[in-house]
């Protein structure tokens, strides 16, 4: 099945195709079971104290959604696309479109999609990984490591979006290969879809895990943020608590609030071991990160110096490498009316941690997760939105 080349060009199709018991195919057998096959390859150890993973007790908090390394990049890209909206910017719009970096995302899924069910709806794959993050593996074997995967669902209005985050770790059967049966492969972490066949297998692995059409792929260096804080003259953010950074220079943070370039941002929002809540606790600070970064680039202050917004966008577009068919002048023009308090965020329905095959894996909510994808699909998901219970979080606060 092809792909829309542009936003809103799909076309109307037949419903998604269905597994055992009428669920979406990625989620036969959900939850899983612990004695299923985990495939070779670097799926990734249990993680240790501070992780946020506690085999077999859910978080029960307020769950915050796993923004990981691509935190600030739905909204850069949106705010890109607000920015340059105007006719008169058009031709700019287009020179920052040459100036992203592509790559051929569904190469080799060449059957077995699911249906785009719905005309001018669109989703897109968010692939974050940290080309400089101290914590990320050494391994250079898959240029496409990814700390966490988020799904942008933007209605056929074009009025809103949502944003849904799979955590890293979810326990996924992964396909045998880039057009594989769905059911072919055996279950890991979610993120071991790099290892096994790069981005096309990511896509496809998503795809069979919710039985949602994906339009288009963004790849993010959450690294190159640096330079778009920079860029915008920094952004304020939130201590809740004293620490010293475990990472060189090992800065010190003091509790309120303080004024961060984009080096001690990026640290600040990369900590976790301090903090009691671990993985959560460094969701919410990106979290608070990606709002102070919209506020300031929608700011009189960066719209009205031509010279900020300048650097603003080429860093932006720097960070980002989208699939070959990805437009951002025409991401520009059909999404102009959407703003950051348009913007939900929410994390895939899970039943938190446990432990499965010897390894501290994330476990889907199996009822709730195929409720969700299924409004996804038919793009309802105003009406998943009132009816569910699901904590989701406004990009305003």
């Amino acid at each position: 099945m092809s792909r829309a080349s542009v936003p809103g060009s799909g076309r109307a199709a037949g419903g998604p195709v269905q597994g055992r018991a009428g669920a979406p195919r990625g989620y036969d057998d959900w939850p899983p079971r612990g004695s299923a096959g985990t495939p070779r390859g670097p799926v990734g150890p249990p993680r240790g104290p501070g992780g946020g993973d506690r085999p077999g007790r859910p978080y029960k908090g307020k769950r915050k959604p796993r923004w990981g390394r691509i935190a600030a990049v739905a909204a850069a890209v949106l705010v890109v696309g607000a920015l340059i909206a105007g006719v008169s910017l058009y031709g700019y719009a287009d020179g920052l479109n040459d100036d992203l970096k592509r790559t051929n995302a569904f190469e080799d899924i060449t059957k077995g999609r699911p249906a785009k069910t719905v005309d001018g709806a669109l989703n897109i794959l968010l692939v974050g990984s940290d080309s400089r993050d101290p914590d990320a593996s050494k391994d250079d074997t898959n240029q496409w490591r990814a700390d966490t995967l988020i799904v942008m669902h933007i209605p056929a209005d074009h009025k809103s979006a949502q944003l849904v985050s799979i955590p890293r770790d979810l326990w996924v059967q992964i396909p045998s290969g880039n057009s594989a049966e769905c059911s072919s492969g055996s279950r890991a972490k979610i993120n071991a879809a790099f290892a096994f066949g790069g981005l096309p297998r990511a896509v496809r692995t998503v795809e069979c895990m919710t039985d949602v059409h994906l339009d288009h792929v963004l790849a993010i260096d959450f690294g190159g943020f640096k330079e778009v804080t920079d860029a915008l003259g920094g952004v304020d953010l939130k201590v809740e608590q004293s620490i010293t950074s475990i990472h060189k220079p090992y800065r010190k943070f003091k509790k309120g609030t303080m004024h961060m370039n984009g080096a001690e941002a990026l640290d600040w929002i990369r900590q976790r071991k301090q903090f009691a809540r671990g993985d959560f606790a460094r969701m919410q600070h990106q979290q608070d990160f990606l709002k102070a970064l919209m506020d300031k680039a929608a700011s009189t202050g960066t719209l009205s110096n031509p010279g900020k917004l300048n650097d603003f966008l080429k860093a932006t577009t720097s960070a980002i490498t989208a699939d070959q068919d990805f437009s951002l002048t025409d991401m520009a023009l059909q999404f102009r009316s959407l703003r950051g308090e348009n913007l939900t965020f929410i994390t895939s329905p899970n039943l938190g941690s446990q432990t499965i095959s010897g390894q501290s894996v994330v476990v889907s909510d199996r009822e709730k997760a195929l409720a969700l994808y299924k409004a996804m699909a038919a793009d309802k998901m105003d009406e998943w939105m009132t009816s569910t219970k699901t904590p989701s979080s406004r990009a305003n606060g």
